[in-house]
């Protein structure tokens, strides 16, 4: 009757992809699959950071290719009006800011490299623009969504400041996150359907080598 037992246990945790060692007994059994299913909760566990560093098409297509990064969803953050359009962003008078909303394990990877990884790949010195996008909706901006995040990314701001890593100081806003609007569907995945449009290549392809060259160890076969 205890072996019949086993082996339906060991069903059920085979199906959920997980290994049984062959003659084990019940009371390690159970607590194998204690330990098991510990484990595999720590490894779903996710956060949430929003980050914009100029056209969201950019920071997206970096985002994709990070290693721990779960979703990256493109749209804005920080304005007055709730559901803006693409065009109402990009008038500069509702105060969105394009956006990257980051889902990630931080089991993978850390904030901090997250947010490394976001400076480092876009200029952060330069306010309300990013080379030829010119306008509040382009600033770069950290959504914080816990006092955590706001203090790690302050900390690291500062850190980076004083190493002088760029001519000018960092203007990057920390605000706190209030709402996200996913932008419109054909902004979605933007550079993976448009490899070969000229913003895609002359713009975005660059900042992925950069990315590439710089933090090589984080990035994901993609």
């Amino acid at each position: 009757m205890a072996f019949a037992k086993v082996r339906h246990f060991s069903r059920i945790k085979q199906s959920a992809g997980l290994i049984v060692v062959k003659n084990m007994s019940i009371k390690n059994f159970f607590v194998f699959v204690v330990l098991s299913l510990h484990f595999n909760i720590m490894a779903q566990k996710s956060e949430t950071i929003t980050l914009g560093g100029g056209c969201f098409w950019c920071t997206e297509a970096i985002f994709q290719r990070v290693k721990g990064i779960i979703k990256v969803e493109p749209g804005y953050s920080g304005g007055k009006i709730p559901h803006p359009t693409y065009r109402e962003v990009c008038s500069g008078l509702t105060g969105h800011a394009e956006v990257v909303q980051i889902t990630y394990n931080p089991h993978v990877i850390s904030l901090e490299k997250i947010l490394e990884i976001f400076w480092k790949t876009h200029d952060p010195t330069t306010l309300n623009r990013q080379g030829a996008d010119v306008g509040t909706q382009y600033r770069s901006v950290i959504f914080y969504h816990n006092e955590q995040q706001k203090q790690t990314a302050a900390e690291l701001k500062q850190m980076l400041d004083q190493a002088r890593i760029w001519d000018n100081p960092i203007v990057t806003e920390i605000s706190a996150f209030t709402h996200f609007y996913p932008a419109e569907k054909y902004h979605q995945n933007y550079f993976e359907d448009n490899p070969n449009q000229g913003y895609c290549q002359f713009v975005i392809v660059p900042k992925l080598q950069k990315f590439s060259k710089l933090f090589s160890e984080y990035r994901k076969d993609y």
